[in-house]
């Protein structure tokens, strides 16, 4: 199969799936291997960024997707949803950065390193597709944990968690993670934090605004 039609297939694919399609679903559908898949995709990609349009094609995980550019969000999403536009807060961001960072991390590990309780913001990130439950894990009660979605990536411009910033600032243990022991034992060690009792009254209002 030529490049061109390859391309342009791949394109057709990602326009009315209007959905993440997965390397492994174009292997399947053209019949080529995954290298090559990638590598016309790559293409098709620049080709879209040298046109300057308003539409883009990213890759999330192991998947493509043709979306708008994030710049022309406040002109698109009016249109598209009439509800009122995700506001994330302070706490939010806190709390995403912290499961971006710690995959499978529980409620009682978040709130350890945040010193607050954080269930109204969890369920929130929850309903905005940003974050979701990872399952139970082993430990005593078999606390649910939770990471973020493919959502999240493509709000922030991720490919995926491996392109997020580094944080020289923590150790990290082989599996990637920071380690949070460190943290809770450099936070015993600062004075209170005027701004953290800013968030404390925050996420009290958002807890009882869901009740």
């Amino acid at each position: 199969m030529e490049i061109e039609q390859a391309k342009a297939i791949m394109e057709a694919i990602l326009f009315a799936a209007g959905r993440e399609v997965k390397i492994k679903e174009f292997v399947s559908s053209l019949e080529i291997n995954e290298e090559d898949v990638i590598t016309i995709m790559e293409k098709l990609k620049e080709e879209y960024e040298e046109r300057k349009r308003g539409i883009q094609i990213i890759r999330v995980n192991d998947a493509y997707q043709m979306c708008t550019k994030q710049e022309y969000y406040e002109y698109v999403y009016p249109i598209l949803d009439k509800r009122s536009k995700p506001n994330l807060s302070n706490a939010a961001l806190e709390i995403l950065s912290i499961i971006a960072y710690n995959t499978n991390v529980t409620k009682a590990e978040i709130e350890a390193i945040r010193g607050v309780n954080s269930d109204a913001t969890i369920y929130k990130l929850i309903e905005y597709n940003l974050v979701e439950e990872a399952g139970k894990t082993d430990a005593p009660g078999k606390p649910m944990s939770y990471r973020t979605t493919n959502n999240f990536l493509k709000m922030f411009g991720y490919m995926n968690l491996e392109s997020l910033p580094n944080l020289p600032k923590y150790k990290m243990d082989e599996n990637q993670q920071i380690v949070i022991d460190d943290i809770l034992e450099e936070q015993k060690k600062e004075a209170p934090n005027p701004e953290r009792e800013d968030e404390i009254e925050e996420e009290k209002e958002e807890i009882e605004n869901n009740d």
